[in-house]
């Protein structure tokens, strides 16, 4: 067996993807997909379904080996050391087994020991997870009592305990109620605060916008889209909807400066544009005295770039 192809982790690339191609008999799942995700950062991977998410998240855990390509893993080719990559790597699927008889404290300390993690820092480790989560009192209480939030947040845990450098999640959001979304949300930059690589997949672009440092567009199991949030930001044209004190105030002005608009439900719309042109709107309305009170997307930036992206599907 010929050495691990391995990068140095001072390079900041947690995932490396080249050129994989991936197929499933005669139906193709990935076409030449690339794209990097450094440690540091949450890199959201948004695409429509069947668009290759879950498959290269599957080749990137070293369940599934690439028919083509090049793939590292906190430095570590998984087709080569599957063993290591797997020592690096927290992986939270969107549906996951659970051994139903065990309970909480049990089930993380399986898969504590499951790493080789000593029994010392197992028996800190498991109450801390269990308390980041809120499942502290459920602790002692079987997994088949657990609801699916619950065994959604365990499962993070699961992914966690072993404090992996790279962190795969497949839709982590599924089954949580809104403020366990937002303590995930915490929960994952917390971890790319301590310099972990994480990859998250979901379609709840809300929540992904407000976690993701880079977002990478797939479709048809390929690549086509890759930038920071930044960048999208900076291009992405949205349209903004508009309150003010007086309503009409608002619309005569819009009509006195010719700014396009509509009226959708009682609420004034105006058309897409770039956040430059929207900050120079607002200025201009504020300056004519039209009693703006709020400013506001109708829709944020990646579901706008998503939208987009998938307009010419059928």
């Amino acid at each position: 067996m010929q050495p691990p192809t391995v990068i140095p982790e001072s390079a900041g690339t947690g995932i490396l993807v080249e050129d994989v191609t991936r197929w499933f008999g005669e139906v193709q799942a990935l076409s030449g997909m690339s794209f990097t995700a450094p440690y540091g950062q949450v890199t959201a991977l948004v695409g429509p379904n069947g668009a290759g998410k879950t498959t290269v998240l599957l080749v990137l855990a070293s369940l599934l080996s690439p028919d083509r390509g090049r793939v590292l893993v906190a430095g570590v080719d998984p087709a080569v050391d599957a063993r290591a990559v797997r020592s690096r790597v927290g992986w939270m699927p969107d549906a996951f087994g659970v051994y139903e008889q065990l309970t909480a404290r049990e089930y993380l300390r399986f898969f504590a020991r499951a790493y080789d993690l000593p029994r010392d820092v197992v028996a800190a480790r498991v109450p801390q997870l269990l308390a980041m989560v809120h499942l502290t009192e459920f602790a002692d209480r079987p997994v088949h009592v657990l609801s699916r939030g619950q065994k959604q947040r365990l499962a993070l845990t699961r992914a966690l305990v072993h404090e992996p450098r790279v962190v795969l999640l497949d839709e982590p959001a599924a089954g949580l109620d809104p403020r366990s979304r937002v303590e995930l949300r915490d929960i994952l930059r917390a971890q790319a605060a301590q310099g972990v690589a994480v990859l998250v997949s979901s379609h709840i672009l809300s929540e992904l916008e407000e976690v993701a440092d880079r977002v990478v567009f797939v479709d048809g199991g390929a690549t086509v889209g890759e930038q920071t949030m930044a960048e999208l930001h900076a291009a992405a044209a949205s349209a903004y909807r508009v309150r003010a004190a007086d309503q009409s105030r608002l619309t005569d002005v819009l009509r006195e400066k010719e700014i396009p608009y509509s009226t959708v439900g009682g609420a004034v719309e105006l058309p897409a544009m770039t956040e430059q042109d929207a900050a120079r709107t607002l200025e201009l309305l504020v300056t004519a005295g039209a009693g703006v009170v709020a400013f506001d997307r109708v829709r944020g930036d990646l579901e706008s770039a998503y939208l987009s992206m998938t307009e010419d599907r059928g």
